[in-house]
């Protein structure tokens, strides 16, 4: 719980005359209530409730009990970028007085607090893509009406034109203390990423959900639409979501090591940490890739541009893309299965219990660019829930939260449940696909 005079003292140091009180719902789902400077007290002390059934993914009936969300006064950012005076907390959401475990960022919380007690602290970098969209009657379009080349990465050009948006979110980032360091145009025409530097597992979450927020109402106010859709087009690049996972002890780096064999700098630690994450890939898809269209994503062969760079087997290897778990150096190993519509607090939960589980056991990656037997992964998201069902430590990761006398349960369950809606949902609709393909074919 905060101390309503660290959060009053944030705001008012700040200018802040409104807090946007925020936390997510399993799919990600920005949820907030604006809450004047006038009433931080009650804020920090006793949160602002919710109807939970109304917030959406987050495990609540509408008879169930006020969802209350606390605010982190450590996750307080003022956004006078977006509108003067506007500042954003994260908050952890409560009912009858405790972490309510159906909630991705306590979900985190304790996954971060079983890493502390095994002796690692957990680091991470998000790389963020997206799409800048306009319509262009029923059509989406990219909103550079000029970014039509047949392969725009890094087009110095593209940038330029779009330099406006990525320079305001660029300063934004800044100003936050985020330290962005590079802004680039990605493979697919309309596509960008702009990057930060790494911090703690909990604040770079934090970093991206608030990223996502500001990419989405600045981009508006221009016109655009910002989207993090894995696969909004099947002919161009997918976005990812690109998680540098590291960790320490004690503030000392446990991946890097100078007699690796294997030629990677890599302590045995980080071979068994991505031996983890190997071994639980298929699982690990259900969470990191949550959407039907993640699989358009991951099962793509090409693109216009020539390559596809998402992952369509669980390997590792050392500075090459192509791979689930790249190398890039001896400080980290990047995940690359997971995509734009990933939440952040889940897929780095369930990364790190994967993760951790590897150097608990001594899992064994096997040689440098080779990954399990059945390295595949999930074709689609129905695939990838019935891996996360025969999984029980990514289960049990989604289950992190849960207290044993709460009598709340089942966050694992629920989870695959409504994935399996998701992909069911999906399944029933009709689309243009086949009606081009079957109006008139018999």
């Amino acid at each position: 719980m905060s101390s309503p005079q660290d959060l009053a003292a944030l705001a008012h140091e700040s200018g802040t005359t409104f807090i946007l009180a925020l936390f997510v719902d399993l799919n990600g789902k920005p949820c907030a209530k604006l809450v004047p400077v006038e009433a931080v007290d009650t804020l920090a002390t006793e949160g602002v409730g919710f109807a939970g059934y109304a917030v959406g993914a987050i495990g609540q009936e509408p008879r169930d009990p006020d969802l209350m969300a606390i605010p982190d006064a450590a996750s307080f950012t003022p956004i006078p970028f977006v509108k003067q005076g506007l500042a954003l907390v994260h908050c952890d959401p409560h009912v009858n007085g405790r972490p309510w475990p159906f909630a991705p960022r306590n979900i985190l919380r304790a996954q971060i607090a079983s890493a502390d007690a095994a002796g690692f602290e957990a680091w991470v970098g998000a790389e963020v893509e997206y799409f800048l969209l306009k319509r262009d009657g029923c059509a989406l379009v990219p909103a550079d009406d000029a970014d039509t080349a047949a392969q725009p990465c890094y087009d110095a050009r593209g940038v330029t034109r779009m330099y406006d948006h990525l320079a305001s979110i660029s300063r934004a980032m800044n100003a936050l203390g985020w330290g962005n360091y590079a802004n680039d145009h990605e493979d697919g025409t309309g596509q960008f990423e702009q990057n930060f530097a790494y911090a703690d597992a909990l604040t770079t979450c934090d970093r991206v959900i608030t990223l996502r927020y500001l990419l989405s109402v600045l981009a508006a106010e221009r016109g655009m639409i910002a989207t993090f859709m894995p696969k909004p087009f099947a002919d161009k690049t997918g976005s990812g979501l690109h998680l540098h996972l590291s960790l320490t002890s004690d503030g000392a780096p446990l991946f890097p090591a100078g007699d690796d064999d294997r030629g990677l700098g890599l302590s045995g630690t980080a071979y068994s940490f991505i031996g983890g994450i190997l071994e639980h890939a298929r699982a690990l898809q259900a969470v990191i890739g949550p959407t039907v269209n993640s699989y358009k994503r991951t099962g793509a062969v090409s693109t216009a541009s020539g390559a596809s760079w998402a992952p369509r087997t669980a390997t590792y290897g050392g500075n090459d893309r192509t791979h689930y778990v790249r190398v890039p150096d001896d400080q980290r190993v990047e995940l690359r299965g997971g995509d734009g519509s990933a939440n952040p607090y889940l897929a780095v939960a369930v990364a790190l219990a994967a993760g951790l589980d590897g150097v608990a056991r001594g899992i064994d990656p096997g040689p440098v660019g080779t990954g399990p037997v059945d390295a595949t992964l999930p074709a689609t998201l129905l695939h990838a829930v019935e891996q996360l069902e025969e999984d029980a430590l990514i289960g049990a990761a989604l289950d992190a939260a849960v207290e044993p006398d709460s009598g709340v349960s089942g966050v694992a369950d629920y989870y695959a449940g409504l994935k399996r809606e998701e992909f069911w949902s999906w399944h029933s609709s009709v689309g243009s696909w086949e009606r081009d393909r079957y109006l008139t074919a018999f």
